[in-house]
């Protein structure tokens, strides 16, 4: 005999559940991915080289490579880091998350202050790949800012969302690969608008407007 009970309609409340489980699900993955522009398209000595390079059209391939994985490691790695060290001491991740609210807050008001007196790209000369990835290289793992960005902010932002935190460290993982793959097969195409302060200045309000609804959003709870 057909159990009559697998024929009956879903109660409401999972109907409601299985409604909001893919919006919920975009959630820190949007977080991440806005969080992750707006850390990674503020004009920096990294960003300027690898417009540059795409400008030139030398390397590009490996620019963008380099860049994109070192971001996608570092990302992982804060993700993961923050996690267990908040599962240890959960007061820290508290810590953290108050620092980050600092941290964005004074990020942004940096990039609004820079659109007060935009700067414009200048080309580079050519260079061999071997010194093309050294110097790619050394711009990411030697500057300090990257491990704000991406090891400590980032971690701090992604481990907000507890269980879902690897949804959220996966949109600043595709933040990082777009826009660098962006970045470096656009630039030429766009070297006319570089060359423009007025682009930059735009560029730089949106990052500061952009970390300011971050901060908000972390001040909040996440």
């Amino acid at each position: 005999m057909t159990d009559m009970s697998l024929l009956a309609p879903c109660s409401p409340t999972l109907l409601q559940a299985s409604a909001l489980a893919p919006s919920a699900g975009l959630v820190p993955l949007l977080t991440g991915f806005g969080t992750g522009i707006g850390l990674i398209v503020a004009i920096g000595a990294q960003n300027a080289w690898v417009l540059r390079q795409g400008v030139r059209r030398e390397h590009v391939g490996l620019v963008v490579a380099i860049c994109s994985v070192s971001d996608l490691v570092l990302i992982c790695v804060g993700t993961a880091a923050v996690g267990a060290v908040s599962s240890m001491a959960p007061w820290v991740l508290e810590v953290l998350r108050w620092g980050g609210v600092l941290y964005l807050l004074g990020f942004a008001l940096t990039s609004l202050r820079s659109a007060l007196r935009p700067g414009a790209l200048e080309e580079a000369a050519a260079r061999p790949a071997a010194s093309v990835a050294l110097t790619t290289l050394a711009l990411t793992w030697l500057n300090p800012h990257v491990y704000l960005d991406t090891v400590l902010m980032l971690g701090t932002v992604t481990n907000s969302f507890g269980a879902a935190r690897w949804a959220a460290a996966a949109g600043a993982c595709l933040a990082s690969v777009v826009w660098f793959t962006a970045l470096g097969l656009g630039a030429r195409a766009l070297s006319g608008p570089l060359g423009r302060p007025v682009t930059w200045r735009v560029l730089d309000v949106g990052v500061g407007v952009v970390m300011l609804a971050v901060a908000a959003n972390l001040a909040l709870g996440g």
